[in-house]
């Protein structure tokens, strides 16, 4: 038998550190408005495909746009951190979408920090009063760390109140963002919201971190701990109090935990979620006078936006 030709287009593996050298925020900002102003409804995204596995859960979100096609294959682990091992692992495959030709495969967790950030900043600058200065993130991970970066390269932030449950992880946090950002940094707990400008959820909460009736009428909330009905970071009185945005009215229906309770009692009207979009585009605005919630769950056109400008950019 003969060998098979060699392949002409061997597909570029593009790791964490490249991709991150690679894309700037603001470039993977400028991707993410790109692909809502000239791509397809992101309404029109296949869903999520969630399988149970012996140890976890295997997850597929493949997408398609004009230029290229891709699937992130992720797996959740719940036993891992106590093996040391990370609890979401995973890799990305890019293809041209003319000839599906794999183009490159991409470190699944880095792209999915950036593009998860870079939503929120995305989110934030359309909806964010523009003198925002005062920032409260609730986590201390990379998701923490990322939106803290996100977050500066779309307002003018000057002091951070992080809040968590391991005080040496916070002290970790806090003499990063110190050293690195020269930003005024402080241990907070959960009332701090009621100071705050932006606020950030970046936990695997599965009960609301804090007290929606503190929030100030100005101010932005972004929360993108989970994808699962079963978990919520914020209470129903910030739904309820807020104008509340989201990246598709069906994804939300489907996986949105901070939403789901609201939506489905029927105090929250599903034709009252404004879509990011639609925002983006210009075709809706919010009300200035009342909170503004930014609910993610992730969505496979945002990883295809980010992986696509990663490609180009290395």
């Amino acid at each position: 038998m003969s060998a098979l030709p060699p392949d002409p287009y061997p597909p570029r593996f593009i790791d964490a550190a490249r991709l991150l050298h690679a894309l700037p925020m603001a470039a993977a900002v400028d991707a993410l408005r790109a692909a809502l102003r000239d791509g397809p409804d992101p309404e029109a995204d296949p869903p999520r495909t969630i399988v149970p596995v012996e140890h976890g859960q295997l997850l597929l979100m493949p997408a398609h746009r004009s230029r290229y096609t891709g699937v992130k294959v992720a797996t959740v682990a719940p036993d891992n951190p106590a093996a040391g091992l990370p609890r979401v692992q995973g890799q990305y495959l890019l293809f041209d979408a003319a000839t599906l030709t794999p183009l490159a495969l991409l470190d699944g967790i880095a792209l999915t920090t950036v593009r998860t950030s870079a939503v929120s900043a995305l989110a934030a600058d359309l909806l964010a009063v523009p003198e925002a200065g005062r920032l409260v993130v609730f986590g201390t991970g990379p998701q923490a760390r990322g939106h803290l970066d996100a977050l500066r390269a779309v307002r003018p932030l000057t002091h951070v109140t992080v809040v968590g449950r391991t005080p040496a992880n916070v002290e970790h946090f806090i003499a990063a963002v110190r050293r690195d950002t020269g930003l005024s940094v402080e241990a907070g707990d959960p009332s701090a919201v009621a100071g705050a400008d932006l606020v950030a959820c970046c936990t695997t909460a599965r009960t609301p971190l804090f007290d929606g009736a503190l929030l100030p009428p100005h101010a932005m909330v972004t929360a993108v701990g989970s994808h699962e009905r079963g978990s919520r970071e914020v209470d129903g009185t910030a739904v309820l109090r807020s104008t509340v945005v989201v990246e598709s009215k069906a994804a939300a229906a489907r996986e949105a935990g901070d939403l789901i309770p609201e939506l489905e009692s029927g105090r929250l009207a599903p034709e009252s979620l404004v879509t990011l979009a639609a925002l983006a585009t210009g075709a809706s605005a919010v009300d200035p006078e009342r909170p503004r919630l930014f609910k993610s769950v992730g969505m496979a056109w945002e990883d295809l936006a980010v992986a696509g400008a990663a490609y180009e950019a290395t």
